[in-house]
């Protein structure tokens, strides 16, 4: 059935059939569980990120608790390094698992409606709410969100010369990046597929597998980022594009070649270990540079270039990181678990739900002054609380709304003959 363990994020089926497309270097793979639960745990994770941003100190988010700490930076910082990456590779791994190459053009037609109607209404229906609170706590609007609503779909609000754009995808942009690389993938599908035979198993290159993607992920670093800084709106996220797309089309790439997950699992302790001293590096330089210790800088600390070490130590930490993970995932959860295939069916609409629920909670709770511990726990449990009862209780049971929310609209089952009533 399709509620049993099928990806949405890159729209397809990950099964048995999915190996042995493209000859040499290329085999068939049993069905990866693993990628599947990856995703899970990565969506999970990303729910705790944006329940945290209410309380880490020093970043902007849409609404902000009086109870705000700075040491929850490195935590984020740590996560916020691979989440996004990992997503969009595991897109493109789906994609590449599917075998889609000779299906590609109505693949493009149903995954193009199933990114779209989730985004659409998302920006009509569940971002309006958390946009409501975020003009109310930063601008200081009064008007309900009824008042709001006919504002939200025109032009928004205005202050000191800012204006909020509306409507807005928010936390959604994940799906308005999603199409067009989807799009641009199958427009390129040819050429991949010549792509994926050039990577045969050899040292040299799992080498440039794990060198070529952090002098890349460096350059962007170094000289787009600074020009073009992130903003989620698509048509000048460059920096963002240049990270993200490559490592969607990358896991594209590497999906069916088995050598390639074989060797991060093979590897898995070496690059948790380089991982770990990438991201204690990077954290390190920037504590330092935040609490200087005391005395003079000696003259040798003078002469080193920290902010190129702090790049490089980024960068390296992002990619070594989804190699660590792709690794131990493969080693530890690629098995059937009884609660992936609910998980993996509920991940979407609770990607969707989450970040509204986390906004307008924190809305509520933050007037009462709880306490930091009372006040992120009622956010969290609240949160997730409010994901599973919308889920399980609504959305996954009103045929209607399972298409708005990601998911696929289950199969209407005729009665057997022997089941009809009995009349008279």
């Amino acid at each position: 059935p399709a509620s049993h363990g099928h990806f949405w994020i890159a729209g397809a089926r990950v099964g048995a059939d999915a190996g042995n497309l493209l000859g040499s270097g290329i085999h068939r793979m049993q069905r990866r569980h693993d990628i599947d639960a990856l995703r899970v745990i990565a969506f999970s994770l990303l729910i705790l990120y944006h329940a945290a941003m209410v309380y880490v100190a020093g970043w902007d988010f849409h609404i902000k608790s009086s109870y705000q700490a700075e040491w929850l930076q490195y935590p984020m910082i740590a996560l916020n390094r691979w989440r996004m990456p990992l997503l969009f590779m595991i897109s493109g791994i789906a994609i590449g698992l599917a075998g889609i190459e000779g299906r590609r053009w109505r693949f493009a037609g149903a995954r193009s409606l199933r990114l779209l109607m989730p985004l659409v209404f998302g920006m009509l229906l569940v971002v309006p709410p958390q946009t409501h609170v975020q003009v109310s706590a930063q601008y200081g609007y009064t008007g309900t969100l009824l008042h709001f609503y006919p504002l939200y779909l025109t032009h928004g609000l205005c202050r000191a010369g800012q204006c909020m754009l509306t409507p807005t995808w928010n936390h959604l942009w994940y799906l308005a990046y999603l199409l067009p690389y989807t799009l641009l993938l199958l427009l390129a599908t040819p050429l991949l597929q010549q792509a994926r035979r050039w990577l045969l198993p050899s040292p040299r290159t799992l080498a440039g597998l794990v060198i070529l993607p952090i002098v890349w992920l460096l350059s962007v670093r170094l000289w787009l980022a600074p020009q073009f800084p992130e903003t989620h709106a698509l048509f000048d996220d460059w920096a963002v594009h240049a990270e993200s797309l490559p490592l969607f089309l990358l896991g594209y790439l590497l999906a069916t070649h088995v050598w390639f997950w074989d060797a991060v699992q093979r590897l898995r302790w070496i690059t948790l270990a380089l991982a770990l001293f990438a991201i204690g590096v990077e954290l390190g330089l920037r504590w330092i540079s935040h609490y200087p210790p005391s005395g003079p800088i000696p003259d040798w600390a003078m002469l080193l270039p920290w902010y190129l070490i702090e790049r490089i130590a980024r960068v390296i930490y992002t990619w070594i990181a989804l190699l660590t993970l792709f690794g131990w995932a493969r080693a530890l959860l690629n098995r059937p678990f009884h609660w992936l295939p609910y998980c993996t069916e509920a991940v979407f609409s609770w990607y969707i739900l989450h970040q509204t629920l986390i906004v307008v909670l924190a809305y509520w709770l933050i007037p009462m002054r709880l306490g930091a511990g009372i006040e992120a726990s009622l956010v969290i449990f609240g949160t997730l609380a409010g994901c599973l009862v919308l889920h399980e209780c609504l959305i996954r049971r009103v045929q209607w709304l399972r298409p708005l929310f990601g998911l696929k609209r289950e199969r209407t089952r005729l009665p057997l003959p022997d089941a009809q009533p009995a009349i008279g």
